[in-house]
């Protein structure tokens, strides 16, 4: 199966076609209430699809949570499917929110889920976490290449407990926000025209 077209190059032309606007999908219970909605899979699907009909065809990104979908087990997941699938037909991007982090053959799964082409869940791009280590997330930044798809890396985050974590200084005296920065940088100056690797700041 051939890769797409790298990431970087499809979100500069969604971009220059669409604007820079990324759309968070994120049906938590209160918001669902605050629609008039129940927090069941109905509820769920019903916000899901208003979202995705009104805005597929017309924003360059969206970005459902994954979380939100799946606390309703596998019909929570179905749904979530089937946005993704009708948003990437719609002609937008789908960013998916899901800030996995492992190692090894998980890591290896989380991949195969999110950005493999053939997976019902397959993304345009995935959030990972690198706080197991940026080597792994190896999996997962070589399923992309296959691909064509990116990844955003946490790296700085706006929750007042990451900075025990992100702000700690390595060995070289850096912040570990500052390696995990420079270790997407130097990702990206490898084979990715047009960078698949980001960063999520803030």
């Amino acid at each position: 199966m051939s890769p797409l077209e790298p990431f970087g190059a499809r979100l500069r032309q969604a971009m220059d076609t669409r604007g820079p606007l990324c759309v968070g999908i994120d049906p938590h219970a209160s918001l669902l209430t605050d629609w008039g909605l129940d927090d069941d899979v109905a509820g769920l699907e019903r916000f899901t699809r208003t979202v995705v009909e009104a805005l597929a065809d017309r924003v360059a990104v969206l970005k459902p949570q994954s979380a939100f979908f799946e606390r309703f087990g596998s019909r929570g997941v179905a749904v979530l499917e089937k946005a993704v699938e009708e948003a990437r037909a719609a002609g937008a991007l789908v960013l998916m929110d899901a800030k996995r982090g492992d190692i090894g053959s998980t890591m290896g799964a989380y991949a195969e889920a999110f950005l493999r082409k053939d997976s019902p869940l397959f993304s345009d791009a995935v959030t990972l976490s690198p706080y197991l280590g940026f080597g792994s997330l190896r999996p997962a930044l070589d399923q992309a290449l296959l691909s064509g798809s990116g990844v955003f890396v946490l790296a700085l985050t706006s929750n007042p407990e990451g900075a025990e974590v992100q702000r700690a200084r390595g060995a070289g005296g850096a912040p570990l926000a500052q390696v995990m920065l420079d270790h997407m940088a130097a990702e990206n100056q490898g084979a990715r025209p047009l960078g698949s690797v980001g960063a999520v700041v803030g």
